[in-house]
């Protein structure tokens, strides 16, 4: 791959990866919203579509006719794709860098806190009193869990209610370092010097070339 192309498509994975390397490397676990998780995600790989399909299946007409603009065009087609996405996905919170059974006692603890009428049945919590119903996602080899919403009547205002007294219960616990982070950053380092590398080899005609090559200009 040549090597505009290539850090192009590198540049927000990079980005991603150090992000999350420097979490799992906290002493303190973090949540998240899903939605947060989602635009990350699909932060990471918009290098990787804008150098792939988005390359490949831009009209030519359009390039014609709205030049550079026909990337503003295509992005903010991939924008609403991923704010739809977010807006219809069930509602969760992703929490990084804690071990479920550290987890769950954390988690049973605030639900009853929060609602008297709690009721929790293996992975499965519920809290009527704010509409909230839902199941553990454990990914231990990261050492993530994840909060799913189960069922489609979901509060979005007890869901934030939750994150927020999650995070202070999780500011007050230790954990220690995932080394996972330390992949993360490993790959990042990588991501972001082998394009680094291949532009420094190549000269500046060839890399404004490139540049207008995928711009279609």
């Amino acid at each position: 791959m040549e090597a505009v192309p290539l850090a192009i498509a590198s540049a927000p994975l990079a980005f991603y990866l150090f992000l999350l390397g420097v979490i799992n490397l906290r002493r303190r676990p973090t949540v998240i919203s899903g939605s947060v998780d989602a635009a990350g995600l699909a932060f990471a790989a918009s290098g990787l579509l804008l150098v792939g399909p988005m390359n490949l299946f831009l009209p030519a007409a359009a390039a014609v006719r709205f030049g550079p603009f026909a990337w503003l065009l295509l992005l903010a087609c991939y924008g609403l794709g991923v704010l739809l996405y977010i807006l219809v996905a069930r509602p969760r919170l992703v929490i990084f860098n804690i071990p479920v059974e550290q987890f769950r006692p954390l988690v049973e603890q605030t639900v009853r806190r929060l609602d008297s009428d709690a009721r929790v049945a293996g992975d499965a919590m519920q809290l009527p009193q704010f509409s909230l119903q839902f199941h553990f996602d454990n990914a231990a080899a990261m050492r993530n869990v994840s909060l799913v919403a189960t069922g489609e009547r979901q509060s979005y205002s007890g869901w934030k209610r939750l994150q927020a007294e999650l995070a202070g219960v999780l500011r007050s616990i230790e954990v220690p370092r995932n080394p996972r982070g330390f992949t993360f950053l490993a790959c990042a380092l990588a991501l972001v010097g082998w394009p680094l590398s291949q532009l420094l080899q190549t000269s500046g005609p060839a890399v404004a070339q490139q540049l207008r090559d995928i711009l279609r200009l």
